[in-house]
């Protein structure tokens, strides 16, 4: 937008400091550890249940 049409109201907009996120938990690490062994497994299963069909 041209600096003509701005508003004098609006404030300046930039990029913001922020601070470092927390560090995860056990709980966190266990929970996504967890999750990733479910989708490997059901990957495993669905590709097997879908090769299956097509060997016998």
């Amino acid at each position: 937008m041209p600096p003509a049409l701005k508003s004098s109201r609006q404030s300046r907009h930039g990029a913001t400091r922020r601070g470092m996120p927390p560090a995860e938990s056990r709980i966190d690490r266990w929970l996504n550890a967890l999750v990733s062994l479910a989708v490997v497994t059901a990957l495993v299963v669905g590709g097997a249940a879908l090769l299956v069909p097509l060997l016998f």
